[in-house]
């Protein structure tokens, strides 16, 4: 009766706040991406070191160094697989000889994932890395709501030059697309 209709109205309500609040913040980003010039946010990914996922800060990753960085915005993902990191690995000797320290793909997925797929791409020059809960990404405003393909939170595809913790470089691809954030045209602005 009264109670059962009552509390059938309570678990709706519940739910449609629970998702509008999860839209609100989750998804939609803060729109404050950030910009050439700007300090990193602190944050804490993980790298497979060892056999096993190993914290790392990025002040481990950026401090003092000269760093090209990519995100994907999936491990093992077509694009991502053929074409964004195998370009990274071909030229990672080029990149370096323009006075760079490292070049890190970073992607919203766990350690162990990058880690194995790292090594199915042969891509031992490069420091994969995982921000498994999308802290980093979430920092910088670079999140994009992958859940229309079964994804979830994810980050765009980018390249950056980061310069002792600060962003010198920053390109940002439009969805669908691979010209900016490619090797190649970060190695021209090196």
């Amino acid at each position: 009766g009264f109670f059962h209709s009552f509390d059938r109205y309570r678990l709706n309500r519940d739910a449609e706040h629970r998702r509008l609040k999860f839209i609100n913040l989750d998804l939609v980003g803060s729109g404050m991406a950030i910009e050439e010039g700007e300090k990193l946010p602190e944050a804490t990914m993980h790298t497979m070191r060892d056999g096993r996922p190993t914290p790392v800060t990025t002040g481990d990753l950026f401090d003092g160094k000269k760093v090209v960085v990519f995100a994907v915005p999936g491990a093992f993902t077509p694009t991502c697989s053929q074409a964004h990191l195998p370009g990274y690995v071909v030229n990672a000797d080029a990149i370096r000889s323009k006075g760079v320290d490292d070049i890190v793909c970073i992607s919203v997925n766990d350690a162990f994932v990058m880690g194995a797929w790292g090594d199915d791409r042969n891509a031992e020059a490069i420091t994969m890395v995982g921000d498994g809960n999308g802290d980093f990404t979430k920092a910088l405003g670079l999140e994009m709501d992958g859940s229309g393909f079964g994804l979830g939170t994810r980050s765009q595809r980018y390249a950056m030059v980061v310069n002792d913790g600060t962003v010198s470089n920053l390109a940002v691809e439009d969805a669908g697309q691979l010209e900016v954030s490619k090797a190649e045209s970060i190695l021209e602005i090196l």
